[in-house]
Formats: structure tokens, sequence, C-alpha cells
């Protein structure tokens, strides 16, 4: 590679990422807000600043391909809410603030829900999700939808992360031919390259914090019911959850505030334990890692030695920000839920996925999963050009919720995930939550193998067992980001944003992506 060449392209792709919408470039949700009030800035400038750049780097230029769709009619409804906070003032900190959603998550405006798939791609449903139905009424501005890796990434073992046949192959904005990671990977881009104020993605197991960590960004997976699933494309009712990625901590908190709470269409959302919703109030604070007892799994990643180098600077800064850390723990029992739960994620996704295709309105879109897979057969050219359907195949032939096979799954792998696993280290240690790297910065993009898991990934105990987990921006290894996680019992989720913020705040580790065609090696930086 000619180093001197790719920085002359690079620093073009630089400058243009931060001239272009430099009104919204790297602006927090509470410095929109700021200049909202000041009148420095009005949401309708906001939201075309984020189209200028959506045009001319995700559908033009680099084209991360982060986006699949936009709502026609998101500048007018900014247009309203400046109306409306000249004549009432604002509703709450994202009042006229532009995100983007997900592909998987119902919105009745003028964009489909589709989950990336061209089976869906006319698909309008009945009613705002309960997600988006929060967000209007917090003020945001939905701006549209986000690329996803297909169906969640549930649709062959070897699929591409970040690919659909809605929105093609969407990119990491750091390096453009490395893997954005999954199935959240337009959120996550588009929340790195500022083409929103924040987005919301969902996971299932690791497609926030995965694609957060790969992007650069600030991904938060809360427990299961802290957040309404109500109108989002499932996979596993036991697992799945919608959550916040954004620049900042403070950003996430604040998405996430808007989102959380009761809702009478999602059951889980009714367990919600007096005094475990997030209160900004308690959780943005310099210093709340004092006296946090926190515990160091080593077995969840293999790191890449530079950031293995890092990952100890990052213990260092914990505990000069008041924590104490135990290390050398190892996760029981790693790895060995993996076959059963694939059991417990093709058992509900086919019970789950029929009865939301079931409750949408008919306009000729596959009724149910035999339908999506007589779909994609009959269009195999445009639906599947570059990997298959195994995994649709495979929960085709699953059964009812009641045989004991996913009954008997599903006990096992939360026990292991829970009481034998998280559970069990924070009460044998006496520990507030576990750290660890989330993963190894991001593989090469390959159409042909699909997507690597080079070293792992922290994402498995915390999704299995339904608990929160954060990742935050910790460090680069040749220009690439990874996140550092922290995961803990069901419920904690104010108490691990705490610690997240505060270590955040300790290292300001998050750079800017650049939007570089591939990465910069410099002399004397390999490892």
């Amino acid at each position: 590679m000619d180093s001197s060449a790719n920085r002359s392209g690079a620093s073009g792709s630089e400058g243009a990422a931060s001239e272009l919408g430099s009104e919204v470039f790297e602006r927090s949700i509470a410095d929109l807000g700021a200049a909202m009030a000041s009148g420095d800035l009005t949401a309708e400038a906001a939201v075309q600043a984020y189209l200028e750049r959506i045009r001319a780097l995700d559908q033009g230029g680099p084209r991360l391909g982060s986006v699949i769709e936009l709502d026609p009619d998101a500048p007018a409804i900014a247009r309203e809410l400046d109306a409306e906070r000249r004549t009432k003032g604002p509703r709450g900190p994202l009042h006229g603030v532009p995100i983007l959603l997900k592909d998987n998550i119902d919105t009745v405006d003028g964009t489909r829900t589709a989950a990336g798939s061209l089976a869906l791609a006319d698909s309008t449903p009945l009613r705002d999700s309960g997600v988006a139905a929060r967000l209007r009424e917090a003020g945001a501005v939905l701006l549209g939808k986000a690329n996803m890796s297909e169906w969640a990434n549930f649709r062959s073992t070897r699929s591409s992360s970040g690919w659909s046949g809605r929105g093609g192959q969407c990119r990491n904005p750091y390096a453009l031919d490395r893997s954005p990671a999954g199935s959240s990977s337009g959120s996550g881009a588009a929340a790195a390259a500022s083409l929103c104020a924040a987005a919301v993605g969902t996971e299932t197991d690791g497609s926030i914090v995965s694609p957060a960590s790969h992007s650069g960004v600030v991904g938060f997976k809360p427990t299961v019911g802290l957040v309404s699933r109500a109108g989002i494309i499932p996979i596993a009712h036991s697992q799945d959850t919608a959550g916040p990625m954004a620049r900042t901590v403070e950003d996430a908190v604040l998405l996430l505030t808007a989102m959380q709470g009761p809702d009478e269409r999602d059951p889980a959302t009714a367990g919600i334990p007096s005094g475990t919703l997030v209160d900004p109030t308690a959780v943005l604070l310099p210093d709340g890692l004092q006296g946090a007892r926190l515990g160091v799994v080593r077995n969840l990643v293999t790191c890449h030695p530079e950031m293995a180098r890092q990952f100890e600077a990052s213990l260092d800064a914990l505990r000069a920000s008041g924590a104490q850390v135990v290390d050398g723990l190892e996760m029981p029992r790693l790895g060995e839920w993996r076959t059963a739960e694939t059991e417990v994620l093709l058992y509900e996704f086919k019970h789950g996925l029929n009865a939301y295709l079931a409750s949408l309105p008919d306009r000729g879109q596959p009724r149910d999963l035999a339908e999506v897979i007589a779909f994609n057969l009959a269009n195999a050219e445009r639906s599947m050009p570059i990997f298959g359907q195994e995994l649709l195949v495979a929960a085709q032939a699953k059964g009812p919720l009641s045989e004991p096979a996913y009954l008997e799954a599903l006990a096992s792998i939360q026990r292991m995930c829970r009481e034998d696993g998280i559970d069990a280290l924070l009460t044998e240690h006496g520990l507030d939550a576990l750290v660890s790297p989330t993963g190894n910065p991001a593989d090469l993009i390959d159409h042909v193998h699909g997507t690597k898991r080079t070293g792992g990934s922290a994402a498995g105990p915390a999704a299995v067992a339904g608990y929160p987990h954060a990742t935050v921006p910790a460090g680069l290894v040749h220009g690439l980001p990874w996140g550092l996680s922290i995961f803990g019992t069901a419920w904690s989720d104010a108490k691990v944003l705490r610690y997240a913020y505060a270590f955040e705040q300790a290292t300001r580790a998050r750079r800017a992506p650049r939007l570089l065609p591939t990465v910069e090696i410099r002399p004397g930086t390999a490892v």
C-alpha cells in the first residue's frame, strides 16, 4: 500500500466529513438543544444539515450505506416542533432532535419497516412501535430507517454483517473496507458519522454492543423488559430489546430515558421493579466509579496485542477513578450455551415472526415465515445474491413453544448465563459489575465466507441472561475503534451506565471517524 497516497485520499474524506453540515457535526443532544433554545439553530435546520450529510457521505462520496430510507415529512415535522418550542417551550431534551431508527422498528410515516428484507420492502404497520411512539412524544424527529444485517443477522450462518437486500452493504466509517458488525450496523455507523444526533438499535446477542464497538460509539443493551419490544420485528422474545447508540454516554442516557418504561403492548415491561428506571441525574456523575467493585473477565475475548495493551491502560483508568478492580476472573461454562441458544432462537423466531407478520395489514407481503422463505426462493437473484437462508429454513422446521426441546434449552441457557454465570461471579467476589473488551477491531468485509468474529465477543452472557450491557469507546488499533464492555445483573441498568459515564469522562478515548478507504498503517506502528 502507498501510505502517502492513502493519507492524501483520507484527508479529503476527513475534511468533507467535518465541513458538511458543520452545525451538527459531532454535536451532542445537549449541544443541539442549547443551540435551539438560544435561537442559533432550529430543528428544521438540524434536519436539513443531517440530510445534507446523508446525501453527500452515505448515498454519495464514500457511500457509507448506513441509511436505507428517509421520511420525506421530517423537515415539516421539525418545522412544527420549532413552532411548538416558540409557543410552549420544549418537551424535553429530545425536542427537535433528529434520530434514526433501525429498519426493524415500526413507524407509521413515510418509511417502511422491513428488517432490511425485500420480502417486506413495501410493508407499513398499522401503528408506531412502542419505541417510536415514546420518541415522538418526547419531541424527537424520526429521520428515517438505518440499514441493518438482514433479518437481524438471523438468515444465514455465512451472512455479511451490515448487508441487507433493501439497503446493500453498510460500511465501517473508520475504514470503508471493514465490517460495521451487526445487526444494528447502520445505527452504529450513522451515529458515528454524525448522520443523526443518535440512533436506536436492537439486540438479541451482540447486535447493539458489537456494531457500537466497531463504529466507535456508545451502545447500551438494557435489561430485557426496560424498553418496549412492541412493534419491533423479532428474533427471540427471551433476549430481544431495543437500545440507544450514540457518540456519548450522556446522549445514550437521554435517548434511553425517553424510550424506557411500561407498555401495555409488551408484557415484559410490566415487571420493571420500582426505582429501576434510569434517572440521568443519578447516572451522569463524573465520580460514579468511586467505590465500585468491578471484576475483569479475561476469557471472553482474545485480544489483538495492541488492544490488550490499551485494555490494561483502561483498567488503570478505572482504578484511578476510584474503582476496586478484581482481576483474573473467567466466565464459567463459556460457550457451552451456544448450541442450545441457537435452538431457542430458532423456536422463538418462528413463533414471534409469524405473530408479527399476521398483525400487518395484508398488502401482498408474506404472512408467515414459510411465505418469507418462498419469496426469497422466487426472488433469489435479488434476495440471496451472496448468502442463503438456512437459518430461516431451520426455524420453519421447529414446532410450538410448548415442546420440551425448547423449554429445556431455554431453562438451560438462562441458568448457565444467569445463576451459574454473571450472578455467580458477582456474588462470589462481591462485585457491582463485570468488565471486558467488547471485541476486537473490525475484520474486513467478506462476501465469500461471511463475517468473521476474530477473538470472540463479550456479548453472549448478558444477551442470553437478558441483563444490561454497555460498551464505551476505549481506544484505536491502526485507527479502528474498540470498546470496553461493562455489564451486570438484572435491572442494574443505572449502575452500569453510571460506570460507563465515569469511564468515558476519565478517558475520553473516542475519536471521530475519518471515512478512510482502508486502514492507515503508519510506519513503526505494527504490533
